[in-house]
């Protein structure tokens, strides 16, 4: 298979049900997905799973698809979201997140730094807490359960926009009451939230 394929053909394909052409599409957006991933999680681990439901949703969504024009964007969007959900499911296992403390911090700050880990943690939990019950269920979903803004919306019965409304109302409650801790929460607030 050369470089260039023709999206138009393979897209009408596919709407007709015909898996052939997939092949083609894997073969053609591969190296450039595997790329982009390994760039985004900065591991390998994982890629090659992530890559092959990034090709089901494709094929599953292969109806909604209507254009050659739009289908680059769409194909790294699915990429991009299975993704933030590996690594929020990652960063949201504790024993990952007490390997990046081990690794980030200095062995002779190690115990004092993991009971601030821990009171912070805390004091995010607290806030969290403080949320609205809608807004904090929403965040719940987003940030613990790992569910996208779409998944959310079906989930209650909303609108995305409602989702994002939100989410972005929680992350400011927390990034304001975080910002007088310093540095750590700020670290803590992107690396599991």
């Amino acid at each position: 298979m050369t470089d260039r394929i023709n999206l138009d053909k393979i897209i009408s394909e596919l709407a007709k049900d015909n898996e052939a052409p997939l092949e083609d599409l894997f073969n053609h957006y591969y190296p450039r997905l595997y790329n982009f991933s390994r760039s985004f999680l900065k591991i390998e681990e994982d890629i090659d799973d992530i890559l092959q439901e990034v090709f089901v949703k494709i094929w599953l969504n292969r109806k909604k698809i209507n254009s050659a024009a739009t289908f680059n964007s769409f194909i790294f969007t699915i990429t991009r979201n299975l993704l933030l959900n590996a690594l929020r499911s990652r960063l949201n296992n504790e024993n990952i997140k007490g390997e990046i403390l081990k690794l980030s911090l200095a062995e002779e700050y190690s115990q004092m730094e993991q009971v601030e880990y821990h009171e912070l943690k805390e004091k995010v939990n607290n806030l969290v807490n403080e949320l609205p019950e809608r807004q904090k269920e929403i965040f719940i979903l987003s940030r613990e359960e790992g569910l996208s803004h779409k998944e959310i919306a079906e989930k209650l019965g909303i609108s995305t926009k409602t989702v994002e409304y939100h989410i972005n109302q929680s992350i400011k409650h927390l990034k304001k009451n975080l910002k007088e801790i310093g540095l750590m929460s700020v670290l803590f607030f992107y690396l599991f939230f």
